[in-house]
């Protein structure tokens, strides 16, 4: 193997490869394993979960996560299906950060009328408690 031409070095930080072809930069797959640890840890536990969303081998999860290449569409879907860091890191990258301001609207929606309907089952047994026996003074001290 003989040094090209122009001088001794393999320029390896501009994405030179050495057969004359530039590598184009890999950001894509470096967002998306950085949201993969983020949110699932860097483990195989994570990279076990991830192969059971998308159906994909364990091995090309462990390469997503590793950053040397990103998942496909298909796959990006059952991700961002599963994950909502995915999705948000998704809609960053393409320049619809505002569409994820909807999507945690509707998740907060969500929250609260979970919470209205256990209170109110609260304040329905509380009811049905009440009726069953009078209060006597030592409930009022005890509660007070």
């Amino acid at each position: 193997m003989s040094f090209p031409k122009k001088g001794k070095f393999f320029p390896k930080d501009n994405g030179y490869t050495g057969n004359g072809r530039h590598e184009p930069n890999n950001w894509f797959a470096a967002e998306i394993a950085s949201t993969l640890k983020r949110s699932l840890g860097d483990s195989r536990a994570g990279a076990k979960i991830v192969a059971s969303w998308t159906g994909a081998n364990e091995k090309t999860v462990k390469n997503w996560f590793a950053g040397r290449y990103g998942p496909s569409g298909e796959h990006l879907v059952a991700l961002a299906r599963h994950s909502d860091e995915v999705l948000g890191v998704f809609l960053a990258m393409a320049g619809r950060e505002e569409l994820m301001v909807a999507v945690k609207l509707v998740a907060a929606e969500q929250a609260i009328e979970e919470l209205l309907a256990a209170v109110r089952r609260l304040t329905v047994d509380d009811e049905t408690d009440d009726s069953e026996a009078p209060p006597d003074a030592a409930d009022f001290t005890v509660r007070q």
